[in-house]
């Protein structure tokens, strides 16, 4: 896959124990098929990945939208907000949507 958007956050709370990273790449294959690729799970663990493949890049833009929706509402479901690492120059519009700070100096050229 092609990464068109890449997007990486992690939420540390060394208090609580909570070290969770997530990452997601997303972009059209060699066959015109959108897909993205979530990584989640604890930070220094293998964690769990999905794939998922869409029709068009508005389908793409809305799942993304939403998974990053979910993580903005961490705070309330885990207790710390996720930070961003890592993103695209395309990807801070859609992480200051749901709230979600980007760092310029966490920017990456694709």
């Amino acid at each position: 896959m092609m990464a068109e958007m890449l997007i990486e956050l992690r939420a540390c709370d060394p208090a609580a124990n909570r070290f969770r990273a997530w990452r997601l790449e997303a972009g059209q294959d060699l066959f015109g098929a959108w897909t993205a690729e979530v990584r989640f799970g604890r930070i220094g663990r293998p964690g769990r990945a999905l794939l998922r493949a869409f029709a068009t890049e508005r389908e793409l833009r809305a799942f993304v939208a939403a998974r990053l929706r979910r993580r903005a509402s961490a705070p309330a479901r885990i207790g710390v907000a996720y930070r961003c690492i890592t993103a695209d120059a395309a990807s801070g519009v859609l992480l200051a949507g749901v709230g979600i700070g980007m760092e310029r100096h966490n920017l990456v050229v694709t």
